[in-house]
């Protein structure tokens, strides 16, 4: 049970990557989240990622890491000390490199709570070795999928109450269906054909080249529609290639990174993600259900646990560009089913996949492995980290 007055965490993430993209943003919604709830929260990045950067700017405490491996034991007893001082009572690791490092040091310094979060759909190469990220160097392991959470179970061979799946909550505040809409390179008005859009990261498994086939596709069918890709990553000429190449070029528009996601969503006629491999629960997918637009996914990974064909939204094999191609006509053409499933996938997110309702799961988990035992949170309130 929650109780009434907040607990005081003392929480410390630690995250490897240079980027920006769905696993950094989760790592920030579980800091500021916990930061507005009066927890001391810091994070442990490298000093030029962009994570790095967007904490600091947040008011969230920093701490630099290059996660050079020739420094790795002088590391591990410098963090060991940190984690001493600071008094940290969870550590949070969500990268190869920065799980061993900083598990290392966790274990060193006797932190009371050490997870692991594996945010992607992804197959250990070397699971004998990869169990022990999960067992000596993980107190317990959140997910972003039941799909994810099921192989690790069985891979590391974990118990049912040491993984959790926990999807990124939504901010339903932010992203709901009746806010402003993004100001995008398309034609509107009366008349103007639907937007599809893409928004994720640039990368190789997102499945653009099965969205550009499927515009192909639909326009040789006689459909009418405009494509819009956002993102930022991997050079927007590469991707703009893609659609020459499959005669697309004249009708997709690439905006390249946008921070008005909210905005963006709202102004699509339906958001597709046509992922190939690597996915967990998408917090695109979740975010376009909370505000309302209409969504074709791929049965890639977890997409299919808030995607529910007929009831939230329309799926399609991974890869197969002609059933993409289908359930985009469908989503514009059965306007009346297409509505029933906007709602029904709002519904789904302020009931389950709301951001507080994580950061109260989050919070019972931390109860649980911390309370049972007589190691519940200083009664203060003042943080840690001033």
């Amino acid at each position: 049970m929650i109780e009434n007055r907040p607990r005081q965490w003392r929480i410390l993430h630690s995250e490897a990557s240079l980027g920006w993209g769905g696993q950094e943003h989760r790592v920030m919604a579980e800091l500021s989240g916990f930061q507005r709830r009066g927890c001391a929260v810091s994070l442990l990045a490298h000093p030029q990622s962009q994570i790095m950067a967007r904490a600091q700017a947040a008011g969230i405490t920093t701490h630099a890491c290059a996660y050079d491996r020739r420094l790795m034991a002088y590391d591990v007893l410098r963090l060991a000390l940190l984690l001493r001082r600071e008094r940290i009572q969870v550590v949070n690791t969500h990268s190869s490199r920065d799980g061993w490092l900083v598990g290392m040091a966790a274990r060193l310094a006797r932190t009371k709570l050490l997870l692991r979060t594996r945010h992607i759909d992804v197959i250990d190469r070397t699971p004998r070795v990869s169990r022990y990220k999960f067992t000596l160097m993980a107190d317990h392991a959140l997910t972003t999928s039941d799909k994810i959470t099921r192989y690790i179970r069985s891979t590391f061979d974990l118990a049912e109450n040491r993984a959790t799946t926990l999807p990124t909550g939504i901010d339903v505040g932010q992203f709901h269906p009746g806010g402003p809409k993004a100001d995008l390179p398309v034609f509107r008005g009366t008349g103007a054909p639907p937007v599809i859009g893409m928004v994720s990261v640039l990368r190789s498994w997102k499945g653009h080249q099965t969205f550009f086939e499927a515009a192909r596709l639909l326009r040789e069918s006689g459909r009418d529609f405009q494509y819009v890709v956002t993102g930022g990553g991997a050079p927007v000429e590469v991707y703009a290639a893609m659609a020459r190449s499959h005669g697309v070029e004249d009708c997709v528009k690439f905006t390249g990174h946008r921070e008005d996601v909210p905005d963006v969503l709202r102004a699509l006629d339906v958001l597709c993600i046509p992922s190939l491999k690597h996915e967990g629960v998408p917090q695109i997918g979740l975010q376009a259900l909370a505000s309302g637009t209409a969504v074709v996914g791929s049965d890639c990974g977890g997409i299919p646990e808030i995607i529910r064909d007929g009831s939230t939204g329309r799926v399609f094999p991974a890869g197969n560009a002609d059933a993409m191609a289908g359930r985009i006509a469908a989503a514009i053409d059965e306007r009346e089913q297409t509505r029933k499933m906007c709602l029904a996938g709002r519904e789904l997110v302020e009931k389950h996949h709301s951001l507080d309702a994580m950061l109260d799961r989050l919070d019972e988990i931390y109860a649980r492995h911390l309370e049972r035992s007589g190691k519940n949170a200083l009664p203060h309130t003042k943080p840690v980290f001033a």
